[in-house]
């Protein structure tokens, strides 16, 4: 009986950390859209490409969780992620929060190169 209350313990302890960990993710996800809209009305969206956008709105609607796989491709969309990551960093995530991943191509491999 004893072991079974702290077995229930445990459970609910891990519990609240996932409960926990799950807000931390969405506080970083509203600190981390709320800076994109900034950025994004300081950049001319004209000149990012229109993959580059949708790949980044994908991450949004996921709730920043979706794998990283926003490929800045234009000196413009390369300009906006590396403001995108110090825009991070200064709201209290870490630096491999943002989307921002190319992957190698032509070798198969799954690899990626990450812009800060």
């Amino acid at each position: 009986m004893k072991a079974l209350a702290v077995l229930a313990t445990i459970l609910i302890g891990s519990a609240s950390a996932v409960a926990q960990e799950a807000s931390w993710v969405e506080v970083k996800c509203t600190r981390y859209k709320k800076a994109w809209g900034e950025a994004l009305a300081r950049t001319k969206a004209k000149e990012l490409g229109r993959e580059f956008l949708d790949r980044h709105e994908a991450f949004l609607a996921s709730g920043c969780t979706a794998r990283a796989d926003v490929c800045p491709r234009s000196e413009e969309e390369l300009a906006l992620a590396n403001m995108m990551v110090v825009a991070a960093m200064n709201a209290g995530t870490a630096s491999t929060f943002p989307p921002f991943a190319c992957l190698r191509s032509g070798t198969g491999s799954s690899a990626s190169r990450t812009f800060s």
